[in-house]
């Protein structure tokens, strides 16, 4: 299967090029002698000689619309052996009131900035984005196509100047924040964006046609490099932490140090490790209640898995939280002796170590290695005795595994061609100690273009293998789709197959398998303002759901989404109208394999609506309702958050969610008689959050997280029984109570400075409080009365991590 795959990408591939962009504009670097101080004023000499770059063109919302004359742009470029310089004199005739919402690195606030995109390869696919504000603060990207990775972080030098009518920027980026060639001369891609905020208008150097192609592959050219280096990237990382945790009654204090290290292999790859890392300052997740038989997905927050993971996405087989996560299994208190008791079981596992080698060499072949070691966890059980004799007490205690040592293993082979198309293949690997369970999955990936940009052939297939107490499972998955990716109309078909044994779930993340899910879609969107909208787009879209063995079909649904931008106070307005056409069959709610539960059909819609950000208060509002037809089943959410812009520093915003899924039937339990037992119930959610940020200025902030969630699950006294032809009869013989009460409690304040360039200080307040019970008839008052009788985690921490670059430590010593 996977040849098969491989010659017909291969085949597909010979067909495919790319003639977007037959004119792009050019400039000619200009090499000088004496680096220049990057203080904003460009009063060296070799910026009156340097080549303009001028004449931009709007990005969006319209497309190819000169810039105004009273807001022009000028750009220059110089370099030396050391680094590639920029200047820039942005033009406004109303400079006294651009945006200037002050920030911290890689966040946009209200604000206009202007962007600088570089590809060394020049190979229409791999940017590497720098973004200046005119607050003066910095953010930094890598692009490709399909992403937009700003957890990536290099060091490099801005400044920005603000006087009577126009703004000034210079900036120097060191070649050790860039991957090229050690080529005598070299040519680069490069463009400009420039957004005025106000206006929500976006202008480019070179032309972008956004009714087809992708961004990158619409850059200028950069020319004149000759005879730079790629240095020696070799940066360090060490770190030094300390906490002091209370909670219970008990007290804790804790200090760890380590280091992140990266190191140029090459001119092309990088090495990323991380050693004896350490995440106590990650944020927390926004759990809700699942009663749903799907894991719940929470996004990766730890820095070391989020930057530069762009490669290792393909397939989309990585769920990074998947490494030091918790234990694959737990102590059964079942079978437990009658004097034993758990004493201590953790609820995650820790990261010894963790690398990643990346990156892509100028013929496009993209490589990726993720590595990562977990140490072997345990659980304790103690055991009392009482002696017979003397009758006092003997204390042993006994370990048991709940995880094995283990390692995982990620490989990604990309080949990019043509500015467009790409072919890949993928390896995960799970490896665990002993008899514990190991996992393999390959798969083989295609992305293909047509030349003229018009028409995307992609998909691939995927093998999983697991091996558990020596028996092997194989499954296999297959997606494919067909799209015209180009001008006003698009359209797309699509199918998605898993069989009933594919698993990707030891280091990716799978819901369920067992499907065979057709879908289309037809939009329409718009590329030119008209009188009233600056933009505009709907989709028709249409699914057809079965199982794949045995072939039975599930479900067929079909809606609308739109959203619109209007020009009138920059208003945005969306929503969808959806509904299953007819009855839906659920093989997953019983928990019970073969048996299913037959739902009726369903009609929802949503809306919501921004209001403009530019202003003091803003306001998002969203609402969702949805009803099962000929039954009593309707599903309610409303959101509703303010934000407030007290000054260009302090912002403030307020989040509350009410969800109310009424009169909703679903799994309770299977009885000793293999029955399945479901019950009625009213499921409310209650969200209440707030987040704020004060910026000293660029490079320190004061931040607020807070986050209350409630869900209170009241079951009706009736019960039913679920047929076997998925119908519902009542159930008398069953009374337990299933009531839910659960709530989440986390508060987060914190302190960053970036003190130097690459190095921070973080310190950190957490508190949290947890409870689930079953008073589900409490209401707000009494129920933050019963959390607050819980007891609470205190936890204080001082994160601080210093930049060391080889380059210049080197003349240190």
């Amino acid at each position: 299967m996977k040849n098969k795959l491989f010659l017909i990408a291969l085949f597909i591939a010979h067909l495919v090029q790319s003639q977007i962009n037959p004119n792009p504009k050019s400039v000619n670097a200009l090499r000088i002698e004496n680096a220049p101080k990057i203080d904003g004023v460009l009063n060296e000499d070799f910026w009156l000689v340097a080549e303009e770059m001028k004449d931009f063109v709007m990005f969006r919302p319209g497309t190819g619309n000169k810039e105004p004359k009273n807001k022009k742009t000028i750009v220059k470029v110089a370099y030396d052996d050391l680094a590639i310089y920029f200047g820039a004199y942005l033009y406004d005739d109303d400079i006294k009131n651009i945006s200037l919402q002050s920030s911290t690195r890689d966040n946009f606030g209200q604000v206009d900035w202007f962007g600088i995109m570089i590809n060394p390869l020049n190979d229409g696919q791999n940017d590497t984005e720098f973004f200046i504000q005119a607050t003066g603060n910095q953010a930094d990207a890598k692009a490709t196509p399909n992403n937009e990775d700003f957890s990536w972080s290099g060091v490099w030098q801005s400044a920005v100047k603000i006087d009577d009518e126009k703004w000034v920027i210079e900036v120097k980026i060191p070649y050790s924040e860039l991957r090229f060639s050690n080529e005598k001369v070299q040519t680069w891609g490069l463009n400009f964006h420039r957004k005025f905020n106000i206006s929500r208008e976006q202008y480019t150097w070179n032309f972008i046609d956004r009714t087809k192609g992708n961004i990158q592959q619409y850059a200028g050219e950069l020319t004149g490099l000759e005879n730079i280096s790629p240095p020696i990237r070799l940066s360090f990382f060490p770190y030094a932490s300390g906490s002091y945790a209370s909670f219970d009654g008990t007290n804790e204090f804790d200090s760890s140090f380590g280091m992140d290290v990266k190191f140029g292999i090459n001119e092309a790859f990088t090495l990323d490790a991380t050693l004896i890392p350490d995440f106590g300052q990650t944020e927390f997740d926004n759990i809700t209640l699942n009663l749903s038989p799907f894991e719940q997905q929470f996004s990766e927050k730890r820095a070391f898995f989020t930057e530069g993971t762009e490669l290792f996405e393909k397939g989309d087989l990585f769920y990074s939280r998947r490494v030091g996560n918790s234990p694959t299994t737990y102590v059964n208190s079942d079978d437990l002796e009658d004097d034993e008791e758990i004493s201590n079981e953790p609820s995650s596992v820790d990261m010894l170590n963790a690398i990643k080698i990346s990156g892509r060499n100028k013929k496009g072949l993209g490589i990726g290695f993720f590595n990562a070691i977990t140490q072997k966890t345990e659980a304790t059980i103690k055991k009392t005795k009482t002696d017979s004799d003397t009758n006092e007490e003997i204390v042993s205690y006994r370990k048991q595994i709940t995880e094995p040592f283990a390692n995982y293993n990620v490989l990604v082979l990309d080949q990019q061609f043509n500015k467009n198309s790409s072919v890949s293949f993928v390896n995960t690997n799970v490896w665990r100690e002993g008899s514990f369970r190991d996992a393999n999955v390959t798969a083989l990936l295609f992305d293909l273009t047509n030349k003229a940009n018009k028409y995307k052939l992609e998909g691939g297939g995927a093998l999983s293998t697991i091996n558990e107490f020596g028996k092997i499972t194989t499954g296999f998955s297959s997606d494919i789709a067909f799209r015209d990716i180009s001008g006003n109309w698009q359209w797309g078909i699509e199918n998605h197959i898993q069989d009933t044994k594919f698993d990707k779930n030891d280091l990716g993340f799978q819901r369920r398998n067992n499907f065979n899910n057709f879908e289309t879609y037809l939009s329409y969107r718009i590329f030119e303002p008209t009188e009233k909208l600056n933009n505009f787009r709907i989709t028709f879209w249409n699914d057809f759901d079965y199982l794949f063995k045995p072939s039975k079909f599930t479900e067929s649904s079909a809606g609308i989404n739109y959203y619109m931008q209007f020009k009138k106070n920059n208003l945005a307005y969306g929503g969808n109208i959806n509904g299953n056409i007819g009855k839906e069959y659920d093989f997953f709610e019983p928990r019970v394999e073969g048996r299913y539960f037959k739902k009726p059909s369903r009609a929802a819609i949503g809306q919501w609506i921004s209001t403009d950000y530019n202003k003091k208060l803003a306001l998002d509002t969203d609402f969702f309702v949805s009803q099962r037809l000929n039954d009593n089943n309707t599903f309610f959410k409303f959101g509703f958050s303010p934000r407030y812009r007290f000054t260009d520093n302090l912002l403030l915003v307020y989040e509350f969610n009410f969800a109310l899924d009424a009169n909703d039937k679903g799994y309770v339990t299977v009885l000793d008689t293999n029955d399945i037992i479901f019950g009625e119930r009213d499921t409310k959610e209650f969200v209440n959050a707030i987040s704020g940020k004060y910026n000293f200025s660029t490079k320190s902030a004061l931040g607020l997280t807070f986050r209350h969630y409630w869900s209170p699950v009241k079951y009706d006294k009736e019960y039913y029984l679920l047929e076997q032809k998925g119908n519902l009869t009542e159930y008398s013989n069953y009374s337990e109570n299933n009531d839910i009460n659960y709530n989440i409690w986390n508060l987060d304040l914190n302190y960053t400075w970036e003190f130097a360039p690459g190095s921070q200080l973080i310190a950190l307040y957490r508190n949290s409080i947890f409870n689930s019970d079953q008073l589900a008839d409490l209401n707000f008052k009494d129920n933050l009365d019963n959390l607050f009788e819980q007891p609470a985690l205190h936890n204080v921490s001082l994160r601080l991590v210093y930049y060391i670059d080889y380059n210049k430590a080197k003349n240190w010593l």
